[in-house]
């Protein structure tokens, strides 16, 4: 960094009023309609927001928790929190209250802002045991007039509070804005969680800053671009897009209306900068393939003939390989009459990056993204790396890799197969926790991923296996992955999740999840009555459906060469969706792999001891809060085996 470039993200916004100061920075779309905000605007808002909390007493060094949906007053109040020299934590708004209180007794935070009454409340349920917190500020006042508001401020009044009083907090502003350093914390985001509980990972402006530059220049993002912000804002890869990479680059940052508007949203917006986890892009080609379920034989034939010359050429076109022309004006027709219209309605015509990290896609998902001409890429990254570690470049995109180190990055690969990487974006510390740091950041600075992968010969390019800890070796001694098998069921449709055993064992079993929206259709199409999610999970032709696709699987796994020993054995679908209120998953969606070996050892058990069916008893949470058990009778489906192709052998 030089002297002259801003040292903070509040000073990389105040350099955005002035040199973009009529650009729009902010997008919110409330009760049907959007409303844009300049990069002055905003600016404004968020000066007057900071002058607000020091009007309520916040201290340097204090931590200030956020709470709510992507809105770009919350997202202003993070960059307030920091003009005041404290520090940000935002928190999943879907997080459970005991969740809520684990973090923010943790990082011990005296303010905490609210998106709406329903974060209030679980605020107000953890104050009990919870003493730090001294000020509630909420954004939505519905349902709060009748709380008590002797340490509750509606964020609009602390706005006003912030200008009515600026000539007496202006300087005092200003004086900490400039106190504030390239290695002060910038934000603290907590780890999904997977293994235990979250750690709070410090992240300085350098490590976003120069992540956000470096990111920006390797994609060549500028101020033009739109991006969506729809993924939760405690989440290190909404926080680099829509605050580190946003400030940086000048581009702006959308806010969907709610989750249930979201893909309209997506639409109208168009983005041209979109960043989603594969669940997201899963999501999607399962509304997809369900359409074109329903829809007639002709329309049908169509769409089946064009994406398959799609997916023979698509990739190439995409990537700038040669094509023949027939092939490239075969494509043109499909673009016109299948590929652009599908776009359009996904929302993905103006795309021009796409990236998806976080777990891996199944590469037939990503091709068939990449065989509409859309520009999807991969990335892999952790919050510790302030999101990037490898990137896929342009011209050099495939579905069985990560990329390259993105720049300023170094990885390495230790004996044991575990990545390693050190980078301007390597986390400062665990809060609280010198131990947990000590064991993942080394006095060189080097990190350990907890990921197993190698580098390509001749590409330089990185391959992720799975966990490092996930990854281990059949009785017959051969590798054994669960991602890799996992995310190939969760190409159809019908699998949302997959869960695979087998490490230790002699042959692999599995856990699945119906997708309900596309099994429930196909119930419909083929007249199958059902009552519950439960009730349609046994259904014997449910059972014969993901039998074909399991056996179908094997036969694909059987032609790795590595991997062939995980084909599926036996399986079971589940009798419940996998759930973070129920802690089987994380609040970003992935499995806790330990903990669902613990809860369902009967049914893991049962698996492997030949039974044909397994009663078992589950406790699950309620959307109130309420915990019950549900009862059942699961089915267990033996799977065929293919032989292993001679390379595998």
């Amino acid at each position: 960094m030089t002297n002259r470039e801003p040292a903070s993200i509040p000073a990389l916004m105040a350099r955005n009023a002035t040199a973009l100061a009529n650009r729009a920075a902010y997008r919110e779309k409330e009760f049907g309609i959007w409303q844009t905000w300049t990069w002055a605007e905003a600016h404004s808002e968020t000066r007057a927001l900071a002058m607000g909390f020091l009007a309520l007493g916040l201290n340097k060094g204090d931590f200030v928790a956020i709470v709510g949906r992507n809105r770009p007053a919350l997202y202003w109040a993070m960059i307030a929190a920091e003009m005041c020299g404290a520090v940000p934590v935002p928190l999943y708004q879907d997080a459970g209250a005991d969740e809520m209180s684990y973090v923010m007794e943790h990082c011990g935070a005296r303010f905490v802002i609210c998106g709406d009454q329903e974060q209030v409340d679980k605020v107000i349920e953890v104050q009990q045991t919870v003493k730090t917190v001294e000020q509630l500020v909420y954004l939505d006042k519905r349902g709060l007039r009748k709380y008590d508001h002797s340490r509750m401020n509606a964020l609009s009044d602390v706005v006003a509070e912030g200008r009515a009083a600026h000539h007496r907090f202006e300087a005092e502003l200003d004086a900490r804005i400039a106190a504030l350093g390239y290695d002060d914390p910038c934000v603290m985001l907590y780890t999904s969680g997977t293994t235990g509980r979250p750690k709070g990972v410090v992240l300085s402006n350098r490590n976003i800053i120069e992540t956000s530059k470096n990111s920006c220049d390797f994609d060549t993002l500028g101020s033009k671009e739109e991006i969506l912000a729809y993924l939760p804002m405690a989440w290190v890869g909404d926080f680099i897009f829509s605050v580190g990479q946003a400030t940086w680059s000048g581009f702006c940052v959308n806010c969907p209306e709610n989750e249930t508007t979201m893909m309209i949203d997506l639409r109208e917006i168009g983005p041209t900068y979109f960043f989603a986890p594969p669940r997201v892009f899963e999501g999607q080609l399962t509304n997809v393939m369900i359409r074109m379920e329903d829809a007639g034989r002709l329309k049908r034939r169509m769409f089946d003939r064009a994406m398959a010359h799609a997916r023979k050429v698509g990739p190439a076109i995409l990537s700038g390989e040669k094509v023949g022309l027939w092939d490239r004006i075969k494509y043109a027709i499909g673009e016109l009459t299948v590929y652009g219209p599908l776009k359009n309605t996904l929302g993905f015509s103006r795309i021009r990056v796409g990236y998806t990290a976080g777990e891996a896609i199944g590469p037939e998902i990503f091709d068939f993204y990449r065989s509409l001409g859309i520009n999807l890429k991969q990335l892999y990254g952790q919050t510790e790396a302030s999101v990037f570690i490898t990137q896929q470049p342009d011209g050099e995109v495939r579905s069985d890799t990560v990329g390259v180190p993105s720049p300023g990055v170094e990885v390495k690969i230790a004996d044991s197969g575990e990545v390693f990487y050190r980078s301007p974006g390597t986390f400062v510390e665990y809060y609280k926790n010198p131990a947990s740091t000590k064991d993942t950041k080394d006095a060189e600075g080097w990190v350990a991923t907890g990921d197993a992968g190698f580098f390509e010969e001749g590409t330089g390019h990185l391959r992720i296996i799975d966990r490092a800890k996930d990854v281990g070796k059949m009785a017959d001694g051969s590798l054994f992955a669960p991602k890799y098998v996992e995310n190939k069921l969760k190409f159809y449709p019908s699998i949302l999740e997959a869960v695979v055993f087998g490490n230790a064992r002699s042959e692999c079993v599995a856990f699945i999840n119906i997708d309900l929206n596309a099994v429930g259709s196909w119930a419909e199409r083929n007249n199958i009555a059902y009552s519950s999610y439960q009730e349609l999970s046994q259904h014997p032709q449910v059972g014969d459906m993901i039998l074909s696709h399991v056996e179908e699987v094997n036969r694909s796994v059987a032609q790795d060469a590595m991997l062939s020993g995980c084909q599926i054995h036996r399986f079971l679908v589940l009798h419940k969706e996998l759930d973070a209120d129920d802690g089987e998953l994380t609040r970003t969606r992935k499995v806790r792999r330990r903990i669902i070996e613990e809860k369902f050892e009967d049914l893991i058990d049962a698996l492997y001891d030949g039974s044909d069916d397994v009663y078992t008893e589950t406790e699950v949470t309620y959307e109130d809060g309420r915990k019950g058990k549900i009862k059942a009778t699961l089915l267990i489906h033996s799977a065929k085996v293919s032989p292993k192709s001679k390379a595998a052998a």
